[in-house]
């Protein structure tokens, strides 16, 4: 029966699943490391030779669904690692003191 505890089971599973991934043994190898390799001729580029949008990216919008994916897989695995580690827990003892 699909309930609301279950959506929220499925969202901190999801949640969990791009918190684990590691960078350099599996988002690296399929070419979705946030760190980008520097361009050759970076020194001889004019500082501000791209402008930025509001949301600060160079060039507009032309980040794309990629792009996004990696900034939130990023920003999951920095700004959530504590709060997961805390509600981990709390979900645990639920399980185990009231079962299921």
């Amino acid at each position: 029966m699909l309930s609301l505890g279950s959506i929220l089971y499925v969202a901190l599973l999801l949640i969990n699943a791009m918190a684990v991934l590691s960078e350099d043994r599996f988002l690296a190898r399929i070419g979705w490391s946030s760190s980008q390799a520097p361009a050759a001729n970076v020194g001889f580029a004019q500082p501000y030779a791209q402008p930025y949008d509001q949301t600060g990216y160079p060039g507009g919008q032309d980040m794309g669904v990629k792009g996004r994916l990696i900034n939130l897989i990023s920003a999951v695995r920095t700004l959530l690692r504590i709060p997961l580690i805390g509600l981990n827990l709390v979900i645990i003892i639920y399980e185990i003191v009231l079962g299921r």
